[in-house]
């Protein structure tokens, strides 16, 4: 009996130290490696989160409590909180609590609508009296736009700014309310610049030259901006790679009987330009040398409401400087602007001579406007045609209602001087589109891949799909598109590649709106302030 007790108790302590074995091992998986990190690691971590979720941090454990106040950045977004009140004491409560002898190296403010003035003083006071070693700085709000641009103004070592201030209302006239931008900056040190709804003011020239004061800029973007006193805005700098314009650049009406044109020109003189982005409609006039430098352009107008041969025009005056540019992207929109162009075939460029890779995301109209005023142009363009020919396009823009997604023989043009520039067609609305014709209109079309325009591995290395994979899903078995096509003599076949979105359940709307409910349901944001 002794011996069978003992050797029961003996299995007992063995079930037991396999367990606290087991315990031990599931503790270490658990480990939370992530407190095990130097706090210098975790802070700067913690510096990519909204300050809001960056405090909240603080009930993880008890080396996490007080972490939060040392972070060197502070990213203040109205929009995590449900009410304008709630995040005035957030922001009021953590400028009071942050720990005073950590530098603040970044600061992104972020109201997108009226603040009240008490709240922005304290902020601009507390950025006044840690600029320092404050690099980054954000700032879009509506209102106290000269304290705004004091307090900026007082940060010398700023590396990047990103300022968007709209007035109130949002005029379309001169008032009180537009923000000026002043017309020198002593920040020596500033290579990344962002505006947003602001006025650059001209001299007796008649020009405006607002970036001379910044001998290190290497980025610049001008979103919905404006132009007063002057005719010409100048940007001018040796340093400037990137250059993105988001709207053409509006001159500011002092009066309703004002009838000048209503958008200035903007002149050029950056030879070390390397990106040139343009996103609105094609009606701003671009001129001096800065665009002779470029190797990449993005260009997107697929907002535009009205479309003439005008606007096709100005987009040929900007390609006829594209001297440099290796990879050109555009929108199916635009290449259909450029194509009502008169005479557009017998055009000889003598730029995108050096093009290697030609881009065309395809979208649909938003507007049926702009799809009339392009059919209209194309049927007085083509007035020389055959009435057999006429005929057939009238047809077929009766019974597409728009005009083809890719004008034919334009592909050909961009690349008359760069017969062996890889072509890559991607969409997310491929239904919208009859994918055969696409194809068709790109002669000499050699290789086609269709697939996801999310897909990982290189486009050239894709094999050629099969014939049904072609077809947009509404499109009959008849409608397949062809795996290769008749390649012209006179020019090598494009290297093309096609890719399709895949299709998701829910619109684009659909789901922004689902992405704010859940942000805005989240225990997360709602908890503390």
């Amino acid at each position: 009996m002794r011996r069978a007790y003992d050797s029961s108790k003996k299995i007992r302590i063995q079930e037991k130290m396999k367990k606290i074995r087991q315990c031990e091992t599931e503790n270490e998986e658990n480990e939370d490696k992530l407190s095990d990190l130097p706090e210098c690691v975790i802070l700067h971590i913690l510096s990519f989160l909204d300050s809001k979720h960056a405090v909240q941090t603080c009930v993880l454990s008890t080396r996490w409590k007080h972490l939060w106040a040392r972070i060197p950045t502070l990213i203040l977004h109205s929009s995590n909180f449900s009410t304008v009140k709630k995040f005035a004491i957030f922001v009021s409560n953590i400028l009071t609590l942050r720990n005073s002898s950590t530098s603040l190296q970044a600061l992104n403010l972020d109201r997108r609508g009226d603040i009240e003035p008490q709240l922005l003083k304290k902020i601009l006071n507390y950025i006044c009296s840690h600029n320092t070693h404050l690099h980054e700085l954000g700032i879009s709000l509506r209102g106290g736009s000269g304290f705004i641009l004091n307090c900026v103004s007082s940060c010398h070592a700023l590396t990047s700014l990103k300022l968007s201030l709209p007035p109130r209302g949002g005029h379309y006239y001169f008032t009180s309310e537009e923000t000026l931008f002043p017309k020198s900056l002593n920040l020596p040190l500033l290579t990344n610049l962002d505006l947003a709804n602001l006025v650059f003011c001209g001299g007796e020239s008649g020009c405006a030259d607002p970036f001379l004061a910044f001998p290190k800029l290497n980025s610049l973007g001008i979103r919905c901006c404006k132009i007063k006193d002057a005719q010409i805005l100048n940007i001018s700098s040796e340093t400037l790679v990137n250059l993105a314009i988001h709207y053409p650049l509006e001159k500011m009406k002092l009066s309703y009987h004002d009838t000048s044109s209503k958008f200035a020109k903007i002149e050029l003189s950056t030879p070390s330009l390397c990106t040139f982005t343009f996103i609105g409609s094609l009606i701003q006039k671009i001129c001096g040398s800065g665009l002779s430098s470029v190797k990449q352009v993005n260009i997107d107008d697929s907002h535009q409401l009205y479309a003439s041969a005008g606007n096709g025009l100005i987009l040929l005056s900007w390609l006829l400087d594209f001297a440099n540019v290796e990879s050109f992207r555009v929108t199916s929109t635009t290449l259909q602007i450029l194509s009502i162009v008169p005479d557009l075939s017998k055009v000889k460029l003598h730029s995108l001579c050096n093009l290697k890779s030609l881009v065309i995301e395809m979208i649909p109209f938003h507007d049926g406007s702009s799809s009339r005023s392009i059919v209209d142009a194309l049927l007085k363009k083509d007035a020389a045609m055959s009435s057999k020919e006429v005929a057939k396009l009238r047809k077929t823009f009766k019974a597409r209602l728009e005009p083809p997604a890719i004008p034919n023989g334009i592909v050909d043009f961009l690349r008359q001087n760069s017969p062996s520039a890889e072509v890559n067609i991607f969409t997310d609305y491929s239904d919208c589109f009859n994918l055969k014709q696409v194809v068709e209109s790109i002669k000499g079309a050699k290789i086609i891949s269709y697939r996801s325009k999310l897909a990982t591995s290189a486009p050239s290395s894709a094999p050629p799909a099969s014939a049904a994979e072609y077809a947009p899903p509404t499109a009959p078995a008849s409608a397949s598109m062809p795996a290769s096509a008749a390649v012209p003599t006179s020019a090598a076949p494009p290297k093309l590649h096609f890719y399709c979105a895949e299709k998701d359940d829910k619109s684009s709307a659909e789901d922004k709106k689902e992405k704010h409910q859940s942000n805005t349901d989240s225990p997360l944001l709602d908890n503390g302030q």
